[in-house]
């Protein structure tokens, strides 16, 4: 396990409205989670549902590194990745309520989020299934010349998968301008890392295909991002893949419907002593880039937002059933 302690380690200090819009993009996750886990329970939100909460760090350290032209996947667990990206919470609570007003008119809930017009890409519900599609996505702009990269997300769970293997191997055989980004929790579902995995040196898989691969404390918000950025600013100057893998912990259990009788429940309070948001919010009280009262400030901002998504989820419709074979066969056109 990484080094405990409830400190973010500092470089630089960040420039104050950077930094409280970190802030407000972590606590935002988190925020937005609850509720939607709070939602599930009342049956409000159906089907499967894995939370982000514990690893708000990375996707907001990550993101902030690429451009709205740069390509986005994501796995199952997704919300804090759409959520970072600009996908809006009222869009994404309908979704998982199921209504048509949602990203993809209630169809696919909580794991298939997407939004063309912000490149998001998904929301995956195969494990490691996305992974050939960044190369593809990667592929297509190294053709096209266009100066953009493709990021793609995935746990460690989906690195024992053959998938893995195939799209890093294209990735470095073609040479095309993808970050893979290695979610570390160190639970694949209900197994934990060191009995599916006979080299739990995560980067070494990527050196393996000569790629260049780092590894960060995905707990640690200013850490993230400074790795996130070497290795998007590597990827551009190169047209190259990079592999980076953030070794975080997801607070809650692989899903709604998860019993989590697979680990102990001190181990899971100790990683809760890292918590990225408490840590990052006290750098920042520390370095007087944020007041008492803007952290009460941006609490109330997203507790307002997330009532809002919940409002805006009630009131939408439910898709017709005349319409339930819409986009299901090809219309035949005369």
């Amino acid at each position: 396990m990484a080094k405990k302690g409830t400190k973010t380690k500092t470089t630089a200090p960040l420039a104050p409205e950077l930094a409280q819009k970190l802030l407000y993009q972590m606590l935002l996750i988190r925020r937005f989670e609850e509720k939607a886990a709070e939602m599930y329970t009342k049956t409000k939100i159906r089907g499967f549902l894995h939370l982000y909460i514990g690893e708000e760090a990375v996707a907001v350290g990550v993101m902030q590194a690429l451009r709205p032209q740069d390509n986005v996947l994501g796995t199952y667990r997704e919300h804090g990745h759409a959520l970072v990206r600009g996908l809006e919470p009222n869009v994404i609570m309908a979704e998982m309520y199921g209504r048509q007003e949602g990203y993809c008119r209630g169809r696919g809930g909580s794991m298939h989020l997407f939004d063309a017009k912000r490149k998001f890409f998904g929301g995956n519900a195969i494990v490691a299934g996305h992974l050939a599609l960044a190369v593809g996505l990667a592929l297509a702009d190294k053709k096209m010349q266009r100066n953009q990269l493709t990021c793609c997300f995935f746990g460690e769970g989906a690195m024992a998968e053959g998938a893995f293997h195939e799209a890093m191997n294209l990735a470095a055989l073609w040479q095309v301008p993808v970050l893979f980004v290695c979610e570390n929790n160190l639970y694949a579902m209900g197994t934990a890392l060191r009995y599916t995995h006979a080299q739990t040196d995560l980067t070494l898989k990527g050196a393996a295909y000569g790629i260049t691969a780092a590894a960060v404390d995905g707990m640690d918000l200013q850490a993230v991002m400074e790795a996130a950025n070497t290795a998007a600013a590597t990827v551009r100057k190169t047209g190259k893949p990079y592999f980076l893998v953030c070794n975080t912990y997801r607070f809650r259990a692989h899903s709604m419907f998860d019993a989590e009788l697979y680990r102990d429940k001190a181990e899971v309070e100790e990683w809760k002593q890292r918590d990225p948001i408490p840590a990052f919010s006290n750098t920042l009280l520390q370095q007087q880039l944020l007041a008492e009262a803007d952290l009460q400030a941006l609490e109330a901002r997203v507790n307002e937002e997330v009532q809002q998504a919940i409002d805006f989820a009630e009131s939408c419709s439910w898709e017709p059933v005349e319409e339930m074979s819409r986009f299901t066969y090809s219309e035949k056109k005369t």
